[in-house]
């Protein structure tokens, strides 16, 4: 059984909607899945006015936070971070940067990869985000499996090179039909070309 890792930061909540949904659908994919979410570096007072993601950190703060390990023990890893000015978000990248005795053991390399994201703008970033998650995924020795438009749902969402979401000024977009079958077909396809990759 292929084992998938999905691993992301959420603030405001939307992208453990998205993480959830790619943790079902790599399930239904008949993969075996870790949800982990990467723990908040913030001080909480500092985002004490921000409803949204006090709600979001209250809910998932005691949940299990995600470790190297997580990736060590997956066959495949689908990221998820929102955008930060272009760049996955410190937090996320905290997490990324912390790999380095993984790395160094050759730990991360030959594992497939593919990431979701978010921003509250349209484009906001969204397509830098990734490509900048993918570059230190090459570090890893990582196989990148991006959803391209295998799928005619990609003609809808318009990203080949992962998923992405528009939150809004107010953070008050859901995720759309749309994203959530773009989710879908992201986790199905690195759950199957994982399956492929082990023979």
């Amino acid at each position: 059984m292929t084992k998938l890792a999905v691993i992301y930061y959420s603030a405001t909540g939307h992208g453990t909607a998205m993480a959830q949904r790619v943790a079902r659908a790599g399930e239904a994919a008949g993969a075996e899945v870790r949800l982990r979410h990467i723990e908040e570096t913030r001080d909480p007072a500092t985002f004490a006015q921000n409803p949204a993601w006090t709600a979001n950190y209250e809910a998932t703060k005691d949940l299990p936070a995600a470790t190297g390990d997580d990736i060590v023990w997956a066959d495949a890893v689908i990221f998820g971070s929102p955008t930060r000015f272009g760049s996955p978000s410190a937090q996320f990248r905290a997490f990324l940067d912390g790999l380095g005795g993984l790395w160094a053991k050759g730990e991360l390399a030959d594992k497939v990869y593919a990431g979701f994201t978010s921003s509250q703008t349209v484009h906001g970033g969204q397509e830098a985000t990734l490509l900048n998650l993918y570059v230190s995924l090459m570090h890893f020795g990582g196989i990148l499996v991006p959803p391209g438009y295998t799928d005619p749902i990609k003609f809808g969402d318009g990203n080949p090179y992962g998923v992405g979401h528009v939150t809004g000024p107010d953070n008050q977009n859901e995720l759309t039909e749309t994203t959530l079958a773009a989710l879908d077909h992201l986790a199905t396809r690195v759950v199957g070309v994982a399956a492929k990759l082990a023979g």
